[in-house]
């Protein structure tokens, strides 16, 4: 039987941006208490857990069906399926991020202002507190975290960062089980970020083993500082670099278009996500178009288009050729949201109608959509169910999490 572990976090820290250091003794507690609901004043930290079944009954011996006999479930149309937002968490300052380890069912959830916490058995714990190396600001801040692949054996994790001089860091980081070695911090990668907003943030081990890092073009507006078609700078491109045990930090693999450079043409991939040989990216637009790519990653390095597209529309000039760029598999107007959050792949089992499907959020309206790799559209929940929606999670199971600015994260599932 499946469980859904709903948590309540309370702020370890002060409101103020300036210090979200963990104090030992205002960590979260358990509780036996078995419901979450919204307070307007703060609550005292605790952790709520309860079991919820989800329709999986045990079976007996006897009521196995004969070997002979094959059954075969007809999936349901999708239309005939509805889901809901659930309160699985809250109390955080800005989760942006939730994921778990290879080989491992707990938690992380990556709070902006510097935060790693992990939720363990009913119980959080910062796992790893950086918040004085950290510009909390705007779009700034702790932005993404990625396991080794072999993780499980050597410990190794990555974290994308603003420092507090507003450039990115990706660095290198050893676990210690429980929490991080926080005096193992190696930087890898320093890129200058020349305005404080297109910072990307995402990093991701892809099926080739390698790191991904998505950059946006720079910040500013309209490609001001003219990265988005440059090969020759890491701005407005997704970068692929090996990392490792052994490695004096990070190699270039080949198949780039440019040295670290994988693929140009993004505008701010904000979140990105794999799904076997496809690359999903959820790329912010600027006035008008919020736009949603898909690729082969296999079949080698690509250009997204920006700024000579905004989605699929001529974007640096009237006229434009849109030969050999990647168009969206699927885009919205402003008319319906102001900035695309991706996104992942569903591949859980609670209902396996909605696998294939990528899932996504619009940061101002609130709706929840997904989009399959031939481009149907179904949207889920409405404007306004999960307004601030900044990032999402996956648990180890392969279920729906969306984290949202107000510091709650909600599961996603059919209700």
């Amino acid at each position: 039987m499946r469980y859904l572990l709903t948590v309540l976090l309370v702020l370890v820290a002060a409101c103020g941006d300036s210090d979200v250091s963990a104090d030992t003794s205002d960590l979260p507690r358990v509780s036996t208490s078995t419901t979450v609901a919204p307070t307007t004043t703060s609550p005292p930290p605790a952790i709520t857990s309860t079991s919820l079944s989800e329709g999986e009954a045990d079976v007996t011996a006897d009521e196995v069906a004969p070997t002979t006999t094959t059954t075969t479930v007809a999936q349901r149309p999708l239309a005939d399926i509805q889901l809901a937002a659930t309160e699985a968490g809250s109390g955080f300052r800005q989760p942006v991020l939730m994921l778990t380890a290879p080989a491992d069912d707990r938690w992380y959830v990556v709070d902006q202002p510097g935060v790693i916490w992990l939720i363990d058995n009913g119980s959080a714990e910062p796992y790893l507190d950086i918040n004085d190396l950290v510009r909390f600001q705007g779009e700034q801040g702790l932005l993404g975290l990625a396991f080794h692949p072999d993780f499980a054996n050597n410990g190794l994790l990555y974290i994308n960062y603003i420092d507090n001089a507003g450039d990115t860091v990706v660095a290198a980081i050893s676990d210690q089980g429980e929490s991080a070695d926080r005096d193992s911090l190696t930087e890898i990668l320093r890129v200058d970020q020349p305005a404080g907003n297109h910072n990307g943030g995402m990093i991701l081990f892809g099926p080739d083993g390698n790191l991904w890092v998505g950059f946006g073009d720079g910040g500013g507006a309209n490609d001001q500082f003219g990265q988005g078609q440059r090969s020759d700078t890491m701005l407005g491109s997704m970068i692929r670099i090996r990392v490792g045990p052994g490695i004096d930090g990070y190699e270039i693999p080949s198949g780039n278009l440019a040295d670290e450079v994988w693929s140009i043409g993004l505008r701010n991939p904000w979140r990105f996500a794999f799904d076997g040989d496809n690359l999903w990216i959820a790329d912010v637009g600027q006035n008008r178009i919020e736009e949603v790519d898909v690729v082969d990653w296999t079949s080698g390095p690509t250009n997204f288009g920006w700024p000579i597209l905004e989605g699929s529309e001529c974007f640096s000039s009237s006229g434009c050729d849109p030969a050999g760029l990647v168009l969206p598999v699927y885009e919205y107007p402003h008319s319906e949201g102001c900035s695309v959050t991706g996104g992942v792949v569903y591949r859980g089992t609670a209902t396996p109608e909605l696998q294939g499907n990528y899932f996504f959020a619009d940061y101002c309206t609130g709706w929840l959509r997904s989009v399959d790799r031939s481009g149907q559209m179904t949207e889920w929940l409405p404007a306004g169910t999960l307004s601030g929606a900044v990032g999402f999670g996956v648990d180890a199971v392969g279920e729906l999490y969306v984290l949202t600015t107000s510091g709650v994260i909600w599961s996603i599932r059919e209700g």
